[in-house]
């Protein structure tokens, strides 16, 4: 996987450093930022231009969707991957159609790594338990 840039937001501390961890294992993955609600994300987006963002869903001030929205005008070629606990098929196909790249569920953070580079690849990712069996 080439070098990439990371904001991570997630209004959960501890996740949120989980994450961070899991990213900075190997030397490919700079996380360049953090925010904990969606105003901030979009802030920082503008501010950082990352390659990838990694957006909760239910955040303070702006939800992950409003602020993904408002991502898309600011930073227009940050990829971003929803990272939710909410593992709704309706909610998850909102999220792309906000402009998200992907959208992991929380609890299938095993798939990170693929979530990751499938959308730095420029492909859609959706976690493997909306799939048809």
């Amino acid at each position: 996987m080439p070098y990439f840039r990371t904001l991570v937001v997630d209004d959960f501390d501890d996740f949120r450093q989980f994450l961070c961890s899991r990213l900075e294992q190997g030397n490919e993955c700079e996380v360049v930022g953090e925010a904990s609600d969606g105003l901030q994300a979009v802030y920082q987006a503008q501010k950082l231009q990352p390659d990838l963002i990694l957006l909760d869903l239910g955040l303070p001030t702006l939800n992950g969707i409003q602020a993904a929205r408002r991502i898309r005008q600011v930073s227009p070629k940050s990829k971003i991957l929803f990272v939710s606990q909410n593992s709704s098929p309706e909610i998850a196909q909102g999220a792309l159609n906000a402009g998200a790249n992907g959208y992991l569920v929380k609890s299938d953070s095993t798939e990170l790594p693929s979530a990751i580079s499938t959308v730095l690849a420029g492909a859609q990712f959706i976690s493997s338990r909306f799939k048809e069996p």
